[in-house]
């Protein structure tokens, strides 16, 4: 399985941090977890084949995490030689179907009719998708919107979460206990913590709390970047972690016997 960041940012436009939008290959599947506005821009620069994307996975309607999905859409129809006839998959939670319709009356009727087969599906916390043979995605309620979810794509042992935007949540480190990688977003320094996002200490605490491999931290507004992300974190959680930028890619894959804790070592590298 490997991880793309595309946008590591939030609606706090910066210069070199793009929208929320992440993206996970794992055999046939090409999911992209968010939409963010810049997203497209950035995969392009990164020469990412955001064309083959076969889901998109939104975790909640806030703009900075959805607000280039229309665009997307029009794009794989538009933007790329052949136009696209595969089918794509739109994923979401509760309320995803009423705000594509809103989108249709608002751009047209092509967002629901691009050209392409076009499957909207809505994701119950606590359900699992079938992505593909062997590969899932599942989600759970995270105190940040009253629709909001994270992820978790699974693919034979190895196990990714995406925390899409978060509060501090015993039930979400419950649910991602021992993922192999935590995507987990970090907003705000200690001097601006707020209920629905996370500090850099308090993503530390879900990854130990959670008994993650890795922590990858994500979705920056500027203020946190006038902190060491990192070194905050590390005070809670003792394993690997990075501090995302948009390009970050990060590969699990594994490495040693069974039974180890990093039995399934994600790799990251720029």
């Amino acid at each position: 399985m490997e991880l793309t960041v595309i946008g590591s940012g939030t609606v706090a436009p910066t210069a070199g941090r793009v929208a929320a939008c992440h993206q996970v290959t794992a055999g046939p599947v090409r999911l992209m977890l968010d939409c963010g506005a810049g997203a497209l821009h950035r995969a392009a620069a990164l020469n990412l084949p955001w064309h083959q994307t076969t889901h998109v996975a939104i975790t909640h309607f806030h703009v900075d995490h959805w607000g280039e999905l229309a665009y997307f859409l029009l794009a794989l129809r538009w933007g790329v030689e052949p136009a696209r006839k595969r089918p794509l998959t739109v994923i979401g939670p509760r309320g995803l179907e009423a705000r594509m319709v809103t989108l249709a009356a608002t751009f047209g009727e092509w967002v629901q009719s691009p050209g392409y087969p076009l499957s909207i599906v809505t994701i119950e916390p606590g359900e699992t998708l079938n992505l593909a043979d062997g590969i899932t995605l599942d989600a759970t309620s995270t105190p940040h919107t009253a629709e909001s979810v994270a992820y978790a794509v699974q693919t034979g042992q190895h196990r990714l979460v995406y925390t899409g935007d978060t509060g501090p949540s015993a039930e979400l480190a419950r649910w991602a206990r021992g993922c192999d990688l935590l995507l987990c977003e970090c907003s705000l320094p200690d001097n601006r913590a707020i209920d629905t996002h996370l500090t850099p200490a308090q993503a530390g605490t879900l990854a130990r709390k959670a008994k993650a491999r890795q922590l990858v931290l994500t979705h920056f507004y500027p203020p946190v970047e006038s902190v060491d992300p990192v070194a905050l974190a590390a005070q809670e959680f003792d394993g690997p972690i990075t501090a995302a930028k948009d390009g970050s890619r990060f590969t699990i894959e594994e490495t040693v016997p069974h039974g180890n804790r990093t039995n399934r070592s994600p790799r990251g590298y720029d």
